[in-house]
């Protein structure tokens, strides 16, 4: 229950009990339902109700989420949640209301759409404590499909989430107890390294046929179907690491109490009785486990296996002769939807967390707005469906540049057509996908991707935004075929700012700086460095490597806008400042971004880029036109910094460009000179031709420079 907050009723009145009544429940978001937001992590909202279960305030209080609020007051996002307060969602469940909408904040949509969600399903669920349930139909929106899926190995079951894991290190738990504030907890940090593995828990629903027979086998999940009653849950829990989550107290007091479930308002607790012990599980693939519990739910409880519930674990650490101290890590479990199906609108209510339900997810849609879902559906859904427009764009961008890549060697050819294209698209990737769309890809996503892997790694976290998770399994793609160059080249808004500013800036006849390539080469590994000290502070510390990947000025200069404090439009004005004299400064020597993308590129399985035995020895053309000096001297090209701009290639085919083109075609002409039939009388000789000193002159061109 939340805590209460009380108010003078009678300053007159000499009883002190009566001199005050509850006004109001405060409780954080965190507490009472999962609010991890994009970056994995929880969001901590505080949020006030009145007696009645109406929401009076919320505050946001912590986060850690990547770029969308960087730079954002948190006034602004309290602010769009103004649109909450006066929202009763048990009142709106029995009249059959819509959720109030909020205001999004630009640059922070995600994060103020989960943070609306938490919101109104955990005051739902206050409420329904403090109230009761509410008086309309609040059936729950599906049910465990019996004949849904098929017996399967460990990694299937694993990547389609029918199995949820918690891994928690040494340094998780220490981590935990100092959060705490027991001084005498964090006295006795447990020993070992951080990373050291405490415990890895995974559990799964294995009253669902399908994941009961591909864990326990055909004879196990007889057997367990012969302990079950009609619509009773059963569910498997396996532990690796030196912790039990078992522990030794039931067999003192025949309850375990270091697990228990919860739903809704609903706490369950297991006993012995509801216990059998497993050996092994029957999965291919399937690891070894220390522990291996199957647990029945125990009679009386009201338990929704197709709803979402969370396993709690409860780790204890002694603090003296009797006397421990406590902290709880909770493994979020959702059955995937592909085991259940709909209930029918005639079947009977069987749910005692219903009030969340009605309030978060009506059953109407909202006239007007996209977000509006069928009840149950997860948030990353709702935001999938509502950008559907947006998603298309980016697939069009997506395919028309395939294509670019696939035809270039006929593009190229054309070289004012060429650059119309690529300026048109450069153009496009700045104004629709960075300043409109706001699909910025950002190194904090590269962290914190990195992160997740090292602890209960879950897609939801990713696919909640559309447009970045697009980006990034394109640019995941683009990498084995052509390296970072797609991305860094093409569909970075940032890096097109630069290349679109420097193009103004040449029209303008702003001198260019050719920085000497001695220089130069000992210029890019920076970018390298800062991208290896983001990675190794985030090992330790994720909101710190978070802070100092301000290097980017992608934040200020696409997803702000520019609208942010001084220093930031300062530094980010800076680098475009720069570039106005080096092409693409920013890309070449300071982006970890690129430097974390360029790492992965090496295993490309393509080399696309054609050259000539003579470039470098003697042309040297392509060396001082590339925008971003990835073209060595000898002529051979850098895939760490080629950016795929296939201006090389736009010389590589001009045939009044490259000199080995010029060449050939003078050649061509000679002999059409020379041939019969191309002279006229005695006294009209056949001039040669002219231009064989000028050719000779294109080939030294660039060793002159």
């Amino acid at each position: 229950m939340a805590p209460a907050i009380k108010g003078d009723k009678d300053k007159d009145d000499g009883d002190e009990d009566d001199d005050e009544e509850i006004v109001g429940y405060v409780y954080l978001t965190s507490d009472v339902v999962d609010t991890a937001g994009y970056s994995g992590k929880p969001i901590h909202t505080l949020v006030g109700l009145d007696p009645e279960g109406t929401i009076v305030g919320a505050k946001l209080l912590e986060h850690h989420e990547p770029i969308v609020l960087v730079g954002i007051p948190e006034s602004r996002i309290e602010h769009s949640l103004e649109g909450l307060i006066g929202f009763n969602p048990l009142k709106a469940a029995a009249k059959n209301e819509q959720s109030p909408e909020v205001d999004i904040v630009s640059g922070a949509t995600v994060t103020v759409l989960v943070i609306e969600d938490s919101v109104l399903r955990s005051a739902g669920r206050i409420a329904q404590q403090l109230v009761g349930r509410p008086s309309a139909s609040d059936r729950p929106a599906r049910a465990v499909d019996m004949e849904a899926g098929e017996a399967t190995d460990w990694s299937t079951l694993l990547g389609n989430g029918a199995v949820r894991r918690l891994q928690l290190s040494v340094g998780d738990v220490n981590e935990a107890f100092v959060r705490s504030g027991d001084a005498r907890a964090v006295a006795r940090p447990e020993k070992g390294p951080p990373d050291a593995t405490f415990i890895d828990l995974y559990v799964a629903l294995v009253s669902q046929p399908a994941i009961g027979r591909s864990l326990l086998g055909e004879a196990g999940f007889k057997r367990l179907q012969s302990r079950l009653r009609p619509k009773q849950s059963a569910l498997l829990v396996m532990g690796a690491g030196p912790y039990s989550f078992k522990g030794s107290g039931y067999v003192r007091g025949g309850v375990f109490d270091r697990v228990q479930v919860t739903q809704g308002t609903e706490t369950i607790r297991f006993r012995d009785k509801d216990h059998e012990r497993i050996d092994r599980l029957a999965a291919d693939g399937a690891p070894r486990f220390k522990e291996i519990a199957l647990f029945a739910l125990p009679d009386g409880t009201q338990f929704q296996p197709a709803d979402p519930w969370t396993l709690h674990l409860l780790v204890q650490r002694r603090i003296g002769a009797l006397d421990k101290a406590f902290t709880t890590f909770g493994l979020n479990y959702r059955l995937p939807q592909s085991y259940t199906k709909p209930i029918p609108s005639a079947e009977p209510i069987a749910s005692a967390a219903t009030a969340e339900r009605a309030a978060v997810h009506p059953a109407k849609q909202r006239a007007g707005r996209p977000l509006a879902s069928e009840p149950g559906e997860p948030l990353w859904e709702r935001i999938w469906r509502s950008k559907i427009a947006s998603i298309t764009v980016l697939v069009v961008m997506l395919l028309a540049l395939t294509a670019i890549f696939f035809f270039q060697d006929i593009l190229v050819k054309h070289e004012k057509l060429f650059d119309y294209i690529r300026l048109s698209y450069l153009a496009v990737t700045l104004i629709w996908l960075g300043w409109v769309a706001q699909a910025q890809l950002s190194v904090v996503n590269v962290l914190f991707f990195m992160d997740s892997l090292r602890g209960d790694f879950d897609w939801s976290h990713f696919l909640i935004d559309p447009l970045i998770f697009i980006l990034w399994f394109s640019v995941a793609a683009a990498l084995l075929f052509w390296g970072r160059g797609p991305f860094c080249g093409w569909l970075c808004p940032f890096g097109a700012l630069q290349e679109l500013t420097n193009r103004a800036a040449r029209l303008l006849r702003v001198p260019q700086i050719k920085v000497p390539w001695g220089v130069h080469e000992r210029l890019w590994p920076i970018k390298y460095v800062i991208f290896l000290v983001l990675f190794g502070i985030s090992l330790g510390s994720l909101a710190l490597s978070e802070r100092l990947a301000e290097v980017e000025p992608f934040k200020t200069a696409i997803i702000l806008r520019f609208m942010r404090d001084w220093w930031f439009v300062l530094f980010a004005v800076a680098l475009i400042g720069m570039g106005l004299f080096i092409e693409r400064f920013f890309c070449r020597y300071l982006c970890p971004l690129g430097a974390a993308l360029a790492i992965p590129g090496r295993l490309r399985m393509f080399d696309w880029l054609k050259r000539y035995r003579e470039c470098g020895n003697p042309c040297m053309r392509c060396y001082n036109e590339c925008p971003v000096g990835a073209i060595h001297p000898e002529g051979h090209i850098n895939p760490n910094e080629c950016i795929s701009c296939l201006h090389c290639q736009v010389l590589y085919h001009h045939e009044r460009k490259c000199p080995v083109l010029i060449q050939r075609r003078l050649k061509r002409e000679r002999r059409a000179a020379l041939s019969p039939g191309t002279f006229g009388t005695s006294s009209q000789k056949a001039k040669p031709a002219p231009a064989a000193p000028k050719a000779a002159r294109v080939l030294s061109e660039g060793v002159e420079q």
